[in-house]
C-alpha cells in the first residue's frame, strides 16, 4: 500500500501536533514545519502528496505563497484560516475557492477533508494493493468488493470496516479503535454502534457466500477471520 505524505506548516505548535497525531493514526506520513522558510527548504529535496498550510504563517504574501506552491508542485493544498471572519473572507477572495479549514476545527473534519481531497485528486498516488481473502476480493482503488465475480453492495461504513480488518487480518481491533477509525475521534455516540456495524457487514458477507468473515475475539474486539 502506498503511504501518502503530507507536509504541514503552521506557526502554532499545538496545531501542528494535533494534525500530526490524528493523520498519523490514519496511516499518513506527516512532516511538520513552523515557518514558510523551513517548508521551502524542504521542497528542495522532496515533495509530499498534499500540503496543509496556515495562512498566517504564509505572512502578508499568503495568497501569493499559496499560488506559488500550487504552481511549483501541482499538488492539493488545504489552507488553515484563523477564525477571524473579516480577515479570512478578504483572503479567501484571493485564493480561488481553495480547500480550507477554519480554526478551531475537529479532528474528524480534518481527516474527512484530507481523505476526500486525496481520493478525488487528479494527482493520485500509486495503485493500492488489491486484497484477496479466499474468494473475497477488496479493491481499494475503486472501492469495489466482490465474492467470486459478484459485487457486494456495501455502505461507506461497511466498506471502511471491511478494508480496515482485511488489510491487517492478524490484528484484533478493539471497539474503541474501530469507532475512532470509522466514525472519527470526536464521535460522541454509543460504542455499540460498532457491534451493529459488524452485524450488518457479517450478514452481507455470509449471504454473498464469502469464505471469510469478521470474527469476534471475546473480551477484546474484532478481527478478520483468516
Amino acid at each position: 500500500m502506498m503511504v501518502r505524505t503530507i507536509f504541514v506548516a503552521d506557526n502554532e505548535e499545538n496545531t501542528r501536533m494535533v494534525i500530526k497525531k490524528y493523520l498519523a493514526r490514519e496511516g499518513f506520513c506527516v512532516e511538520t514545519y513552523s515557518s514558510a522558510e523551513e517548508l521551502v527548504a524542504r521542497l528542495q529535496t522532496a515533495f509530499p502528496d498534499m500540503f496543509i498550510l496556515d495562512i498566517i504563517l504564509c505572512g502578508t504574501a499568503g495568497p501569493e505563497f499559496y499560488h506559488d506552491i500550487r504552481k511549483r508542485s501541482g499538488l492539493p493544498v488545504i489552507i488553515i484560516f484563523s477564525g477571524d471572519e473579516e480577515a479570512d473572507n478578504d483572503l479567501k477572495a484571493d485564493l480561488n475557492e481553495c480547500e480550507y479549514l477554519t480554526k478551531p476545527f475537529s479532528p474528524r473534519e480534518l481527516v474527512a477533508k484530507v481523505r476526500s481531497i486525496l481520493r478525488h485528486s487528479s494527482f493520485p498516488a500509486n495503485q493500492e494493493e488489491i486484497l484477496e481473502r479466499g474468494n473475497l476480493r477488496v479493491d481499494p482503488n475503486n472501492r469495489h468488493t466482490t465474492v467470486d465475480t459478484t459485487e457486494i453492495m456495501l455502505t461507506p461504513q461497511e466498506y471502511e470496516l471491511l478494508l480496515l480488518l482485511a488489510r491487517q487480518p492478524q490484528r484484533t481491533f478493539t471497539r474503541q479503535e474501530i469507532l475512532d477509525r470509522i466514525w472519527g475521534y470526536d464521535y460522541v455516540g454509543e460504542i455499540r454502534a460498532v457491534d451493529n456495524l459488524v452485524k450488518r457487514l457479517r450478514k452481507k458477507l455470509r449471504e454473498s457466500g464469502s469464505a471469510k468473515n469478521v470474527k469476534t475475539v471475546w473480551g477484546w474486539g474484532y478481527r478478520f477471520d483468516e
